[in-house]
């Protein structure tokens, strides 16, 4: 036997709270009786109750609500074997980590809110794989491809602006590992979700989107910060904080490039989002884009489904507790 809803077991608290209000509750009568008369009279006057039958109105009761609490548990047993097919995209999201990310025009800041968002995308999924790259001025697989989104979303919390150790923001090396992480297979199903500022310092990310549309990968890119622009908080080594500076001392500023991302989304078939507070624009792109597409089926494969047996428990306690009102708590008078 197994239980569907394990976490329901904490309602057993309920039961040692009910039992404590019982055992208080009893000795609150007999405390206020005997505000009215001596205890040997007392027992006269309530002779004709039967404590046995007092006590098992109240056991019915407690056993009732843990037969209650059992079937919100949702005991299973016994099974049967289904064919299950899965059917879904593959999505990589690749996901900016350099010093830029950190600028604050986005609340919290551009890395955190962009975690959040993916987050949020998780739950959505549906027989999707998703896998996670992580770039700055190189890219790294920090999640192949999986249906396991705890897994994923663990590794999504690893990451943060040391994740990659080389400087800079290559969007040309984030599209080669989504490349290489796919291989062969069929041309379509295949999404990779960029995330950034767009700040490509290699210059080289509108080439390999060509070998992308090659390998039937589509990509999608959302744009986040101003093209204002942002200074770059960083923390000193007394927790201070201060900013970003380049070689020459100058302070850096982190703008968004649209235009950058716009063309390599476009040149594979993709399309590109602006990020904004209220609106990340993930959501939006899987819901009115990623849905939309068509998805592979995933190979068919047998599983166990247990029966759902809550029934049982659940119809002992409603019997129980139609036969307790009906259990008089006065003692049966002897005949003669």
């Amino acid at each position: 036997m197994k239980f569907g809803n394990v976490q329901a077991m904490h309602f057993i608290w309920l039961i040692a709270a009910i039992v404590f209000f019982f055992i208080w509750s009893y000795r609150k009568r007999r405390r206020v009786m005997e505000l009215f008369a001596n205890k040997d009279l007392l027992d006269d006057l309530s002779g004709s109750l039967d404590r046995k039958r007092q006590k098992l109105k109240d056991y019915f009761i407690l056993v009732s609500l843990i037969l209650i609490i059992i079937s919100l548990m949702r005991p299973q047993w016994g099974f049967e074997w289904k064919e299950v097919t899965r059917s879904g995209l593959d999505i990589l999201i690749a996901l900016d980590t350099s010093n830029s990310m950190l600028a604050e025009d986005v609340k919290p800041n551009r890395l955190e809110r962009s975690k959040l968002a993916v987050r949020d995308l998780i739950k959505k999924l549906q027989g999707d794989r998703i896998g996670l790259i992580a770039f700055a001025g190189s890219a790294f697989l920090q999640c192949p491809l999986t249906v396991d989104y705890s897994g994923f979303a663990l590794s999504l919390d690893d990451l943060d602006i040391n994740t990659i150790p080389k400087g800079g923001t290559s969007l040309s090396d984030a599209v080669r590992v989504a490349i290489d992480s796919y291989g062969g297979g069929k041309k379509k199903y295949k999404v990779l979700v960029i995330i950034t500022d767009g700040e490509d310092h290699e210059g080289r990310s509108m080439e390999w989107a060509e070998k992308a549309k090659e390998k039937g990968i589509k990509i999608f890119a959302i744009g986040i910060g101003t093209k204002d622009g942002e200074l770059i908080p960083i923390k000193d080594e007394s927790g201070g904080v201060t900013f970003l500076k380049d070689i020459q001392g100058n302070v850096v500023k982190t703008r968004l490039d649209e235009a950058s991302l716009q063309n390599l989304a476009l040149a594979t078939g993709g399309s590109y989002v602006k990020a904004s507070g209220t609106e990340f624009g993930l959501d939006l792109l899987y819901e009115e884009k990623l849905s939309q597409m068509e998805k592979r089926e995933i190979k068919n494969k047998m599983v166990r489904r247990y029966e759902e047996r809550f029934q049982v428990p659940l119809l002992l306690a409603l019997i129980l507790l139609c036969i307790e009102p009906f259990i008089s708590e006065r003692k049966r008078r002897q005949a003669g």
